[in-house]
């Protein structure tokens, strides 16, 4: 078997060290102890969370979407190829090097996905991000962040997911607006906490390649009730 090649590494914000390995046309992103962030031979739940959540939205004219996370563009492809032409999608990545990975080591997976008007990148922190947004200004927020709302490598996730994250989220969404989390693992408990937050919630079970085998994973679209 073709062994994997190192082509970069990173650190992320709490001293994690992220490792680019490509191994013939495949390309995985992995802590330094070797568990799997991403993969780019799975995109299936990844893509999955930009159509769920944009088909919640409707047909709503000119979006404004954020997503948290680059990851290898999945997301992000997604959902260009469903929203609309007048939508401003907003990616949020904590880890500036993985954004230079997309051209330099990963252009064969982003292509010219990154020179698309309506993107824009930028390098950050996705809680602050929504945190300081004004009261509105999302349609959608699209959270691919660490594992989902138990993750791995972030203690400061729970900003994002705990109850406090989620009311910054409620706040920051416009009416209706759409808040979609992306999980490795299921979680009865966070659907109920979006629930108690303000979100008319539900979990999708997805898989996490294109196929109909293999793992799944957990989408949460979760609708901004009341005003």
């Amino acid at each position: 078997m073709q062994p994997w090649e190192l082509l970069a590494t990173a650190q992320a914000p709490q001293g994690d060290t992220l490792r680019l390995l490509r191994r013939g046309h495949e390309y995985s992103i992995r802590l330094q102890g070797g568990n799997e962030l991403m993969s780019s031979r799975l995109s299936g739940s990844e893509e999955a969370l930009a159509t769920l959540a944009l088909e919640a939205l409707g047909g709503r004219a000119a979006p404004r979407v954020l997503i948290g996370g680059l990851g290898m563009g999945f997301t992000l492809r997604a959902a260009q190829e469903v929203a609309a032409k007048d939508a401003h999608l907003i990616v949020s990545e904590i880890v500036p090097e993985l954004v230079g990975w997309a051209t330099e080591h990963m252009g064969a997976v982003f292509g010219d996905c990154l020179d698309d008007p309506r993107v824009e990148i930028r390098t950050g922190d996705v809680a602050a991000e929504i945190r300081g947004a004004e009261a509105g200004s999302y349609d959608a927020i699209l959270l691919d962040v660490d594992n989902g709302p138990d993750g791995l490598t972030r203690a400061g996730n729970d900003s994002l997911y705990g109850e406090r994250g989620l009311q910054h989220a409620r706040r920051a969404l416009s009416k209706g607006g759409v808040l979609a989390v992306w999980s490795a693992a299921q979680d009865q408990g966070f659907t109920r906490r979006l629930g108690q937050n303000g979100f008319a919630a539900k979990a999708h079970m997805v898989r996490a390649g294109r196929t109909k085998r293999g793992a799944k994973h957990t989408i949460w679209i979760a609708q901004k009730t009341g005003s």
